[in-house]
């Protein structure tokens, strides 16, 4: 299992490390520059907003289908067509809700038209999550890492088709980069399922009453989850929009360092995809757990922690790379997020493996202290300090959440604290800062850029040497 882990982790973040930052950094940042802080802020603001009633479209579906699949892949013939007939059933109640919700709020037609073609997009991406959910559960890591980069490549062929041709006259519009989105998701959503309905036969579309009743009372703990930690993930910048009066390029400026975040982010997120159906099925065949969770705990606060302060103490040099033209609270907004990336990158273990055992209660209970906590710090950090303080809730809370969980997964299921990769990888946190730290002020003259790859790649060099990275984990992916 921990040989099928480090080959699937492989290609998905090879496969993503070539598609993914370059779709977030290049056309992404590239619409935003073309519309303005303002009108980009305004689009990042909707589309948080289509994020919070997630619960009524996914209903924690997914999760509990990668963990049942997972743990009894017979299930896929049987369920398949019935759960995205469910699935179907639920976006009517989710667009409902969403554009009800968008009118009390109080958003212009314009913004109203936005919402409702982003809510469809959102239950396209949906659609392609449930049909990921069933390759990962199957344990098709290689089928689940390319469907996991077509929409952002599809995006990316579209997108520099509108940026950087004279196909359609006049400046580059908003509304575009929303239409190939539905278009690329539309796409691979179609690809994805039909993939797996070659596997299980003769196509059925129709609700069961019965069936899906049952499926929503088993997957609704599961759907709470992902309610709450969607909330504060994603109320923030809907908060600023709607709290300042220049919340659209509040907005804006938050999304010129969240996009750096979620690029990162997204290596996090591909280690979590491919470990709930592995802690599922080992903790279903009732096998030792605790060596690959310590594996991906050493893999990932490594990484998290090298990028997260290299790239704070160079803030000002990657924000001016990508935005020339930013304000000058941007860098610091970005720095806060990207320190976020450590513990969100815990979370990603320690939630999972927690996801994994059905412990919903324990994490639903934590969420909730989340969602709570992170609503207050953004109301009252954000009228103190707008956009900045929006970044600086968000790294309080991630990192309070973290801990919890950290101390539930320990709890639960008694292991012993491991003080020697504790200590390596506080060692390495400390040999970081100070490395950047020394950078700085000796003023290298080198260009940030090769200045901030060779404290990256020092930071590998001394996770090897502290062992948090180690040569035989490296081999035994290879040899894979």
């Amino acid at each position: 299992m921990k040989r099928k882990f480090l080959s699937g982790l492989f290609l998905i973040v090879l496969l993503n490390l070539l598609v993914k930052p370059f779709y977030l950094l290049g056309i992404d940042a590239e619409v935003q520059n073309r519309v303005g802080e303002e009108v980009y802020g305004n689009y990042f603001a909707l589309l948080n907003f289509t994020f919070l009633l997630n619960i009524l479209l996914d209903a924690g579906i997914t999760n509990f289908n990668t963990r049942n699949i997972a743990q009894s892949p017979q299930l896929l013939q049987k369920h398949f067509f019935s759960i995205l007939s469910l699935r179907l059933g639920l976006f009517l109640p989710y667009a409902a809700f969403t554009l009800i919700s968008g009118f009390i709020v109080g958003y212009s037609p314009f913004e109203f038209y936005l919402l409702s073609i982003l809510i469809i997009n959102q239950f396209l991406v949906a659609t392609i999550q449930y049909a990921r959910s069933n390759f990962g559960g199957l344990h098709l890591f290689k089928t689940d890492a390319f469907i996991s980069v077509l929409d952002r490549s599809l995006l990316i062929i579209f997108c520099a088709i509108l940026l950087w041709t004279n196909l359609f006259e006049g400046p580059f519009q908003i509304e575009w980069f929303v239409y190939a989105q539905t278009i690329a998701y539309a796409i691979t959503a179609l690809l994805s399922v039909g993939i797996l309905g070659s596997k299980v036969g003769r196509i059925q579309i129709g609700i069961k009453k019965n069936f899906s009743v049952a499926i929503l009372k088993q997957s609704f703990p599961y759907a709470l989850l992902i309610f709450l930690m969607m909330m504060y993930n994603r109320v923030d910048a809907v908060m600023i929009e709607r709290l300042l009066p220049d919340g659209n390029k509040q907005a804006g400026m938050y999304a010129q360092g969240f996009r750096f975040l979620d690029a990162v982010n997204m290596f996090a997120l591909l280690f979590a995809g491919l470990l709930l159906p592995i802690f599922s099925r080992l903790i279903k065949e009732k096998q030792n757990f605790q060596e690959m969770m310590q594996l991906a705990y050493r893999l990932l606060a490594g990484i998290s922690i090298i990028v997260g302060i290299t790239c704070f103490g160079f803030k000002e040099e990657l924000i001016d790379l990508r935005y020339p033209q930013a304000s000058e609270a941007s860098p610091l907004i970005f720095g806060w997020l990207i320190l976020s990336f450590i513990p969100i990158s815990l979370t990603y273990v320690f939630g999972t493996l927690l996801t994994a055992n059905g412990s919903l209660r324990a994490l639903n209970k934590m969420a909730i202290f989340g969602v709570a906590l992170n609503v207050v710090l953004n109301y009252i950090l954000i009228r103190k300090f707008q956009a900045e303080g929006a970044a600086v809730a968000t790294l309080i809370t991630q990192s309070i959440t973290a801990f919890i969980q950290i101390v539930l997964v320990y709890q639960i299921f008694k292991f012993k604290i491991n003080y020697k990769a504790v200590f390596s990888l506080s060692a390495l946190a400390v040999i970081m800062i100070a490395a950047t730290y020394g950078w700085r002020v000796m003023e290298i003259h080198l260009h940030s850029l090769l200045a901030l790859l060779s404290l990256i790649a020092l930071g590998i060099l001394t996770a090897f040497v502290l062992r948090i990275f180690r040569i035989s984990d490296l081999r035994e992916m290879l040899n894979r």
